[in-house]
């Protein structure tokens, strides 16, 4: 991403970013979650991000 290449610009609009860091979570079928991670965060509370993401629904 931070080359800033055509293939970075168009995978930023592919998943509606607009830069790093972001981060979009898949399950195991390839299927984006409804839940993403935008920013810097720190480590305890990106391990809660994760549990957020993949908590049962």
């Amino acid at each position: 991403m931070t080359a800033n290449s055509a293939d970075d610009q168009a995978l930023l609009r592919r998943f509606a970013l607009f830069g790093p860091p972001g981060i979009v979570f898949f399950d195991k079928l390839g299927q984006e979650l409804a839940y993403r991670v935008i920013g810097f965060e720190p480590p305890e509370q990106f391990l809660a991000s994760l549990d957020r993401a993949f908590a049962p629904r």
